[in-house]
């Protein structure tokens, strides 16, 4: 078939590898973006980056929901493929575009419109939810470019060619590098400029995807972009990409549920944490998330050619490659954590409390790895609804696994600088779970603070403005709990305090 590679013959792991190496260079490739818009706007402090932040987890609903058309691609056309069925590929393709292009532009326009409301929902302060609005308005204009161009990379993987996708994300990477600075702090645009940068990389993207389907590729023997859909192939795309599209989505639902809860009690600095954390997780995911992808295209061909052997072949060479770099992950995040939050974010409260996340979340890597490339053997067969099934129905269980960790437990936190000092109420004792290290605190409300001494808790009442000297941790310093909290519920007292 006219300018793709067969996949269904020759050496498996050959295959598998030269696949698998520019998808996953794809995937990093993406998140790249956000990583580098979070790594130039953390020089303007953790409060420009908890706003992207909180734009971030929109972003990433958008590429889940992209997905509908990205794997619909890589299965109905890398099928069609396996099946010789050249109309049916140009079919699929053509289809895949125009749905991309009608959900993306509803959805931007939905973003654009509610955008108040929506970053509202994370509770941030005024200056910081203005800045994140500003930033949602401009990015949202763009999604038409990421839709098309997931599309359009899943059209090339299905084809065997993933090296064109890794090619031409790269050149997007590269102009968004350049034009980061160049906007946030040439032009004093803030982060405003990085939204203005990434959307100029991603138009880029897609004006190359067109070059090389109309002029330089022309696959399948060239195929117009936007056609009157027909039912028999909506509804094929729509059956595999939904319930994909769907398992992504709820990931990034339950980090927005999980992102709220962490602003609410933990400020910018929680919510900081949790979406520059999750940018470094996916890592982890986006290597996983090119094998399962590679696996899925080879799996595809090979199982429309009835080649069962090599399918299989195919499954149990991912599995392990995947659980080689599981291992390096969790590894890296559990003894490195902090260094790795670092080089994203200098300041030391935000890579002190980033190491903390990392290091929980470096035990789950392996698994999760193993878990999401396992997938690419179902979505290869056309069966993408029970692996969905499967990690809709537990991965949900976050959802109320978070807020009762969060209000169960009867957390509260004082403010320490940019850290915070927690602890527990249950049963009326009082668990504390120091996490500081400032030797500067303030204190703005007429209730009591419990300060660390001598490894124990004492429990001391400051009103405001008031000085105080404490012991090592401490020095003399101003007290204040977080704008609209206190540092304790006012109907304990200090006899229902374990020390």
């Amino acid at each position: 078939m006219q300018g793709t590679k067969n996949l269904t013959e020759g050496p498996i792991k050959k295959q598998l590898f030269n696949l698998a190496l520019p998808i996953m260079g794809t995937s990093f490739i993406q998140m790249a973006y956000s990583i580098t818009d979070m790594a130039w706007v953390g020089r303007l402090g953790s409060e420009a980056v908890a706003a992207i932040g909180a734009v971030g987890i929109l972003t990433w609903m958008t590429t889940s929901i992209s997905y509908l058309n990205k794997v619909g691609s890589e299965v109905s056309v890398a099928q069609s493929i396996g099946a010789r069925e050249e109309d049916d590929a140009r079919a699929f393709a053509s289809h895949n575009l125009t749905i991309a292009l009608m959900i993306s532009v509803c959805w931007g326009f939905l973003l654009f419109v509610l955008a108040n409301p929506i970053i509202s929902f994370f509770k941030l302060d005024t200056e910081i939810s203005g800045t994140a609005v500003s930033y949602l308005k401009i990015v949202a204009t763009g999604f038409p470019f990421i839709f098309l161009a997931a599309a359009c990379t899943g059209i090339y993987n299905a084809a065997g060619l993933s090296k064109i996708p890794f090619y031409v994300s790269g050149s997007g990477l590269i102009m968004n590098m350049v034009l980061d600075p160049l906007f946030i702090f040439g032009f004093g645009m803030g982060t405003n400029g990085a939204a203005c940068a990434t959307w100029l990389s991603e138009a880029t993207v897609l004006a190359i995807f067109i070059y090389y389907l109309k002029k330089k590729n022309r696959l399948f023997g060239g195929f117009p972009f936007f056609i009157r859909l027909k039912s028999r192939y909506s509804r094929r795309i729509f059956q595999l990409g939904l319930p994909v599209a769907l398992l992504n989505s709820l990931f990034a639902v339950i980090n927005l549920m999980m992102a709220r809860t962490a602003s609410t009690y933990g400020g910018h600095i929680g919510l900081m944490t949790m979406t520059a954390g999750g940018q470094i997780e996916a890592i982890a995911w986006n290597t996983s998330q090119g094998f399962s992808t590679a696996l899925s295209t080879f799996v595809a061909q090979n199982f429309a050619a009835r080649k069962k052997e090599r399918v299989l072949g195919a499954y149990h060479t991912t599995l392990k490659m995947t659980a080689l770099f599981g291992i390096f992950c969790t590894l890296l995040f559990v003894f490195f954590g902090s260094e790795v939050f670092s080089l994203i974010i200098p300041e030391k409260a935000a890579y002190e409390a980033g190491g903390v996340f990392l290091r929980i979340d470096g035990y789950s890597m392996l698994f999760m790895m193993l878990e999401i490339t396992m997938q690419g053997l179902f979505y290869g067969t056309g069966r993408t609804l029970p692996p969905a099934i499967i990690s809709i129905t537990f991965n949900s269980l976050r959802i109320p696994g978070d807020r009762i960790d969060s209000n169960g437990a009867g957390h509260y936190r004082c403010l320490v600088g940019n850290q915070h000092f927690q602890y527990a109420e249950r049963d009326r004792r009082i668990h504390l779970v120091p996490y500081f290290t400032e030797e500067d605190i303030v204190i703005q409300t007429n209730y009591s603070l419990f300060l660390p001494d001598n490894n124990k808790y004492i429990v001391k009442h400051y009103h405001n403005e008031q000085f105080i000297k404490a012991g090592n941790p401490l020095r003399a310093g101003r007290l204040a709990t977080e704008k609209g909290r206190t540092a304790r519920p006012a109907h304990l007292s200090e006899h229902d305090i374990q020390v």
